[in-house]
């Protein structure tokens, strides 16, 4: 399988791309500078380059079949305005799927199901910028035809990868306080083989 990764040198993108290049896929990573992914492998393709630059996107698109986005808000604004790009460009190359990470912020509440947890009591963040950037991004791939996924955890310290986790479509699992980063992406990874959260947002936490 061919795997665009957005966002290869953050903390969940760069596991993977790891996660990739083990299963001997072929993996394509669109970076701003190539110096700080530090993989070599004949399976890696590094393109230089910008998410908010519609003809780097759409030269990293091509002859891929599925997109990871790991990009983060990183204070700015920019999956708002990446996301627009990014749809263009499958649409233009007829890729389908897209997995995305997001925040534990854009499921639903649960003391109050009809809103999002960030807009709710349940949320503890002072701040609500990141959680707003990724209700934008729900919001666009809902409004498209591409086959998404959003994986949602909630808070991300670095840890280990354990296999255990509990997973819930539409909300945060009951209880759940946290999530390692390598779990994160191990379940964001099985997702290019599984159909089963296809327009689905899935919460996931111990």
């Amino acid at each position: 399988m061919r795997i665009l990764v957005l966002g290869a040198t953050g903390r969940v993108g760069s596991h993977i791309v790891s996660l990739g290049l083990q299963d001997e896929h072929s993996v394509t990573a669109l970076v701003r500078n190539p110096n700080t992914l530090n993989i070599n492998d004949d399976n890696l393709q590094i393109i230089q380059g910008n998410v908010l630059e519609k003809q780097h996107i759409e030269n990293a698109m091509a002859n891929v079949d599925i997109v990871i986005s790991a990009l983060n808000t990183d204070g700015t604004n920019t999956l708002t305005k990446s996301m627009p790009l990014i749809l263009e460009a499958m649409e233009k190359t007829h890729v389908k799927r897209i997995i995305t990470i997001g925040t534990a912020g854009i499921l639903q509440s649960r003391l109050t199901p009809s809103i999002l947890r960030y807009q709710s009591s349940e949320s503890k963040r002072k701040s609500t910028f990141a959680a707003e950037e990724h209700h934008n991004v729900y919001h666009l791939l809902k409004k498209s035809d591409t086959d998404w996924t959003i994986v949602c955890p909630t808070y991300l310290p670095g840890g280990e990868y354990t296999g255990t986790y509990r997973i819930e479509r539409d909300f945060l699992p009951d209880g759940g306080g946290e999530i390692s980063v390598a779990d994160t992406a191990e379940f964001a990874y099985q997702q290019i083989q599984s159909k089963e959260y296809v327009k689905s947002r899935v919460g996931i936490a111990y």
